[in-house]
């Protein structure tokens, strides 16, 4: 799994015109699954990003996760979307190529099952509409944006 992790001051995403996600604060997670990609790294992309360490504290020092801002009593939550488009290899040509990205069922399964891990580990987690066309806004707050792959994990 490939995600794009942007800390956000507010994010919502809408399909033909209607807001079907919306978060205050927090995190906007663009989410992408590959062929190989399983529940554990669903798992550990889910906790990755719950006690990523890139809020502010009182110090104005990036020392706090989500985690710590929902233990307390701060309202900040996730964002998913599904996007598969983090997949496209565009090496070659100038058309990328989707290959590495995994079929939508399996994608869609493994989308949603990192959602409820999100919401296990005690965050709100909106969430997009699965391969829909969707408008994403959101006010990147730093900016502060982060890539995170699975297959560098291990």
């Amino acid at each position: 799994m490939k995600a794009v992790v942007q800390r956000v001051r507010d994010a919502s995403v809408s399909v033909g015109g209607v807001v079907i996600g919306k978060i205050e604060f927090g995190l906007l997670v663009y989410l992408g699954v590959t062929h190989d990609d399983n529940e554990k790294d669903a798992d550990w992309l889910a906790e990755k990003i719950a006690y990523l360490r890139i809020f502010n504290d009182s110090e104005e020092k990036m020392n706090l996760s989500l985690k710590d801002l929902v233990d307390s009593s701060v309202s900040a939550g996730v964002l998913a979307i599904s996007q598969f488009t983090l997949l496209g290899d565009a090496r070659k040509g100038r058309r990328p190529s989707w290959n590495g990205a995994a079929l939508p069922k399996k994608a869609n399964i493994l989308y949603e099952y990192f959602i409820e891990s999100v919401k296990k580990q005690g965050i709100i987690c909106e969430k997009g509409e699965f391969q829909a066309f969707m408008n994403v806004s959101y006010t990147n707050e730093g900016p502060v944006t982060i890539i995170l792959d699975t297959t560098l994990h291990s």
